[in-house]
């Protein structure tokens, strides 16, 4: 087991590395004059030259880049080129509320996915169907389009939630769980769909397997022998699935918070994107990139627990 996570936990530093050289790379090589951009057009030749030699601009790409590994390595990721605020202070004060929003929605996404997959494994006929076109739906329909409304049923038709903004947990745990009840649930649409769909097949083929028959000839109830042993034989496959939606949520949650005006990692990210803010977009790199592979770390241990020969590949 313990080689099992060194591999994982290895190929995902290599990843987080890889991704880090080539997003410091490619911003630069698009970046264009960020420094005329932090002092704006009216900026004389003096100060745009002088700014650039405070940002480090004016040295070749690869010292720059040396630089930002050396304070990287160590915990510092610099300040934002137009804020002035530092990297960590952003993404500490930023990462919760994102999380909150996708482990809700991934909460969603389990909860909802087994209940649909085995209800149209064991019931099949019309139920079936429709949880299959449920899920053609929920593929075709784009998730802003769910967000949106969302918003004009329940917060402004029936004015049950705030249609925007977020409440800290610390300050009202009723009014956090309020504001990102929706947010969550538009996140999770799709993600439920792809998830419910893998363990409706996962469970269709286990059923089918011999070792199925036997336990039902043994007298098994019908419920222990679902979620008791073929849940589990099929919740590996759903399991790969979900992790993989889990990090598709990451970038929805860009447009997510967006809409309902949520202060996460999502608004931060599209500022940082457009304005060229490389210490922050960097930032972002290394926090997303973290996440993920504790992420697959996770789902490869849950894997190696529900099948042993996992630990082995």
């Amino acid at each position: 087991m313990l080689r099992f996570l060194l591999r994982r936990l290895a190929s995902g530093v290599v990843l987080i590395v890889a991704i880090s050289v080539t997003t410091f790379f490619l911003l630069y090589a698009a970046g264009g004059d960020v420094a005329r951009r932090i002092l704006g057009p009216q900026a004389t030749a003096e100060a745009v030259r002088a700014k650039q030699h405070e940002l480090g601009l004016d040295q070749p790409i690869l010292t720059q880049f040396g630089h930002w590994v050396s304070r990287a390595l160590v915990g510092d990721f610099g300040a934002s080129w137009f804020d002035n605020l530092p990297v960590t202070q952003v993404m500490t004060s930023r990462l919760p509320v994102t999380l909150s929003l996708i482990t809700g929605a991934t909460l969603i996404t389990a909860v909802v996915s087994v209940l649909l997959g085995v209800l149209a494994a064991r019931r099949g006929g019309w139920v079936d169907r429709v949880v299959q076109f449920m899920s053609v739906l929920g593929h075709a329909v784009p998730g802003f389009l769910v967000a949106i409304g969302l918003v004009l049923v329940f917060a402004i038709e029936l004015g049950l939630v705030a249609p925007t903004g977020y409440t800290q947990f610390s300050d009202s745990p009723p009014d956090w769980l309020a504001s990102i009840s929706l947010p969550a649930i538009a996140l999770s649409i799709g993600s439920v769909t792809g998830v419910a769909q893998q363990l409706r097949g996962s469970l269709l083929d286990a059923q089918r397997q011999d070792w199925v028959r036997v336990l039902r000839s043994r007298g098994l109830p019908e419920s222990r022998v679902v979620y008791g042993h073929m849940l589990r034989n099929a919740a590996g496959p759903a399991l790969s699935v979900l992790g993989l939606q889990f990090v598709g949520l990451i970038g929805g949650a860009v447009i997510v918070e967006q809409i309902f005006a949520i202060p996460g990692l999502g608004q931060v990210a599209i500022s940082a994107t457009s304005h060229g803010d490389v210490p922050i977009v960097m930032g972002l790199v290394i926090v997303i990139g973290a996440i993920v592979v504790v992420l697959n770390l996770l789902v490869d241990l849950l894997l190696g627990w529900l099948n042993p020969k996992v630990r082995r590949v």
